[in-house]
């Protein structure tokens, strides 16, 4: 007799997976060192999805969420472009989001550097 056991992720027929936790998304997007840190930040109220505080690291995040962190000294706003099977190296990680914040206001700065310059 088989049975069917439900898996953390469940996939689609092209990119591999629909939906992921939201825990195995922040450690394989390389955000935290462990799995246990990246539950542990899920749980502590300081990630948000979309707006809504995630208060369980099962909290199911897919490709076009928002997801905003706040660590120690930084708050992060990345939108998920990707999700993972696998913990990878940095650059497999980073192509898992888009950090709003940071691509948005260093896009900004060189374009107007640059524009000044010519």
């Amino acid at each position: 007799m088989r049975r069917n056991k439900r898996k953390t992720a469940e996939k689609s027929d092209e990119s591999g997976l629909d939906r992921q936790r939201i825990d195995k998304w922040l450690w394989h997007a390389r955000v935290v060192r462990t799995r246990g840190a990246a539950a542990s930040l899920a749980m502590s109220g300081h990630v948000r999805v979309n707006g809504q505080r995630v208060l369980a690291a099962s909290r199911m995040v897919q490709v076009g969420d928002v997801v905003l962190i706040a660590l120690d000294r930084a708050v992060r706003v990345l939108k998920v472009l990707e999700l993972s099977e696998r913990r990878g190296s940095f650059e497999l990680a980073r192509r898992l989001y888009q950090d709003l914040v940071g691509s948005d206001a260093r896009s900004g700065e060189d374009s107007s550097g640059d524009r000044s310059r010519r």
